[in-house]
C-alpha cells in the first residue's frame, strides 16, 4: 500500500534536501546486474508478465487506456548526469512496453515487494525497505535547517495532520504514532489506570497514545515509521489514531504488530537514488476520479539524487478517489523495449 503526497508544501520535499553525501562503506550491491553495466534495457525478470486483460479490478476505460500504452509504449530518453561529457552526442530515446508484472500481497510492504520485481533485485522487500531508509537519514542528517523544515512540513501532512483543517478533502484523517514494543504492557497499565477513573477507553487510550509515543512528524520519526515492515523483530508498532470532522473515530492498536509503513513519495525517492535510475509511479484512475479515459492514467516520476546508470522502474498504481492512507496499492511493470517503434509514435513521452 502506499500514499502519494497531494498538498503543494508537501511536494517541496522533491527539493528540499540537497544530494546525498560522500557514500559510506560499499554495501553488497542491491541490483543483479552490474551497477556499471549501460544496457538501454533492465535485465529480464523471471517474473511472467501478465496481460491487462487479465490484471484484476480495473475499469473498462482504465483497461483500454492500458492497453494502448501497451501496444504503442512509453518513450524514455536518457537525461545526462552531472558530471558527463557535454560534447558527447546524447543518448537516443528508448521505447518500453509495459507488462504488468502480476499481484503483490496488501501486506503494508508491497511498495518494496513491487520495487524488487520491477527492478530485478537481489535484496528482499525487508532488505530494500532498511536500505532507502538508511539512504533517507544520511542526507536529512547532512541537511541544512531550512532543508529539514521543508521535510518535517512534509511529514507532518502525510501523518500528522493539522485538524482543524483538510476536510474539504477528507472523510477521515489519520495521525500515525510509534509504541516501542518493549512499551506495550506500561501503556496498557497507563491507559487502565484512566478507565478505572471513568474515562471511556478510547478516549483514555488516545491521551496516552499521544503522550508517551512518538508522533510521526519529521524526518527523524519517518525513518522510525518507514522501518516497520510487520515484523516481530521491529522495534516499534504503529497505532493509527482516525478521525471525523466531529473527532476521534476509532484507534487501530495493532495487537500482533503486524502493521507495515506503507510506502510514500519520500520512500520513493529513496529508492531511486538507491537504485540510481528514475522511479515511474504509473497511477491509473477509474470513473470516480472525473477523468475522460485519454487523461486517466498518469505516469509520475521520482528522481534520484545524483547520476542515473540505468533505465526506469515502472511501478503500477490502482488509484481511488478516497485519499486516506492505505488507499491504493502498488505493483510492479515489467518494461521491455520495443525495437520497431520510434520515439513520436510512442502513446506516451516522458
Amino acid at each position: 500500500m502506499g500514499k502519494l503526497l497531494c498538498d503543494p508544501s508537501a511536494a517541496a520535499v522533491a527539493e528540499a534536501l540537497p544530494p546525498s553525501p560522500a557514500p559510506a562503506p560499499p554495501q553488497p550491491p542491491l541490483l543483479a546486474w552490474p551497477a556499471a553495466a549501460p544496457a538501454p534495457a533492465p535485465e529480464p525478470s523471471t517474473t511472467s508478465p501478465t496481460g491487462w486483460d487479465a490484471v484484476w479490478a480495473l475499469e473498462d476505460q482504465q483497461r483500454r487506456r492500458l492497453l494502448r500504452i501497451w501496444e504503442r509504449g512509453v518513450a524514455w530518453k536518457p537525461s545526462s548526469s552531472p558530471g558527463a561529457d557535454e560534447a558527447a552526442a546524447p543518448a537516443p530515446a528508448v521505447v518500453f512496453r509495459l507488462d504488468h508484472g502480476g499481484e503483490v500481497d496488501a501486506d503494508g510492504n508491497c511498495l518494496f515487494t513491487a520495487a524488487r520485481t520491477a527492478a530485478a533485485a537481489k535484496a528482499d522487500a525487508r532488505e530494500l525497505r532498511h536500505r532507502a531508509v538508511r539512504r533517507f537519514a544520511e542526507v536529512y542528517a547532512a541537511a541544512g535547517e531550512e532543508d529539514k523544515a521543508a521535510v518535517d512540513a512534509a511529514v507532518r501532512h502525510l501523518y500528522a495532520p493539522d485538524l482543524r483543517a483538510g476536510w474539504g478533502v477528507h472523510v477521515v484523517q489519520e495521525i500515525k504514532v510509534l509504541a516501542p514494543k518493549a512499551q506495550r504492557e506500561t501503556l496498557d497499565s497507563a491507559i487502565q489506570e484512566l478507565v478505572d477513573l471513568g474515562i471511556q477507553r478510547e478516549i483514555a487510550a488516545e491521551t496516552i497514545y499521544k503522550e508517551r509515543c512518538i508522533t510521526v512528524d519529521n524526518g527523524d520519526s519517518w525513518a522510525k515509521y518507514m522501518s516497520i515492515s510487520g515484523s516481530a523483530d521491529d522495534e516499534h508498532d504503529i497505532i493509527t489514531l482516525q478521525y471525523t470532522e466531529e473527532g476521534l473515530l476509532t484507534i487501530d492498536e495493532n495487537r500482533d504488530g503486524r502493521a507495515a509503513a506503507f510506502g510514500d513519495d519520500i520512500a520513493i525517492e529513496c529508492l531511486a537514488t538507491e537504485f540510481k535510475r528514475e522511479v515511474y509511479v504509473v497511477q491509473a484512475h477509474g470513473a470516480d476520479a472525473m477523468v475522460d479515459e485519454d487523461n486517466c492514467v498518469f505516469f509520475l516520476p521520482h528522481r534520484p539524487r545524483g547520476e542515473i546508470c540505468e533505465p526506469p522502474i515502472f511501478l503500477f498504481m490502482k488509484g481511488t478517489a478516497w485519499c486516506g492512507a492505505g488507499a491504493d496499492h502498488y505493483e510492479p511493470l515489467i518494461a521491455t523495449v520495443l525495437q520497431h517503434v520510434t520515439p513520436d509514435k510512442a502513446a506516451v513521452v516522458l
